[in-house]
Formats: C-alpha cells, sequence, structure tokens
C-alpha cells in the first residue's frame, strides 16, 4: 500500500504574541509552521483541477490570520488551533502541525507536534 497523498507547507513565517511570561507577550514573535495536509481525494483525482484540492495558498494565509488573532500562552494551543481550523475548514482527512519557536538559548528551536483526524 502507498502512504497517502499529502500536501505540505514548511517553515511558514507567522507572527503572534506567544509566551507564558505577559512580557513575552508585549511584542510579536516570528514562529515557523509547517503543515502536512492529507487530503480527503487522492491526487489521482484531481483531474489537474484546483476545486478538487487544496489551495495552499489560501491555506497560508489563513495561519497567518489565525497566528495573529489573539495572544496565547503556549504554542501547544497554537498548534491544536492551526490542525483544528485545518479540519474544520477544508477537505482533509489528517492534518500534522509542528510550530517552532526560537526563544531558549543554545537551540535551534523548541518544537510541537500535533496530528489530528477527521
Amino acid at each position: 500500500m502507498n502512504p497517502p497523498d499529502t500536501i505540505e507547507i514548511r517553515k511558514l513565517r507567522v507572527s503572534t504574541r506567544i509566551g507564558v511570561p505577559d512580557d513575552e507577550r508585549a511584542e510579536p514573535q516570528e514562529l515557523h509552521v509547517s503543515v502536512a495536509m492529507t487530503p480527503v481525494s487522492g491526487f489521482d483525482d484531481l483531474d489537474d483541477d484546483i476545486a478538487w484540492t487544496v489551495d495552499y495558498f489560501a491555506v497560508a494565509q489563513e495561519l497567518k490570520a489565525l497566528a495573529a488573532e489573539h495572544p496565547r500562552c503556549l504554542i501547544e494551543t497554537l498548534a491544536l488551533d492551526f490542525a483544528r481550523h485545518l479540519l474544520e475548514k477544508h477537505p482533509l482527512k489528517r492534518a500534522e502541525v509542528m510550530v517552532e519557536k526560537f526563544i531558549l538559548p543554545d537551540t535551534e528551536c523548541v518544537a510541537v507536534r500535533v496530528v489530528r483526524e477527521r
């Protein structure tokens, strides 16, 4: 059996107010968001028509807007918000979301990953 067809957006830059201390949320931070989306229908059924797939440009804009919508304390909450939004608004069977935050000294990043299925 073949792995499922997947659409990915990697390291989308989003701006949001996030962090546990109030002063960390005072200014927007740039995070990177990667998503892997498994559409309800496989790519064989697309007939080269965007109407039958997920518009990844629209998804990127939606994620940026959702990130900027309101402050959050946890990147875990943001990742869940993204996954739930993707499953509610797009014809997906599965959404995997990784959020990377650049806050901890001596590290490349801190990241969380959530996977949700319909």
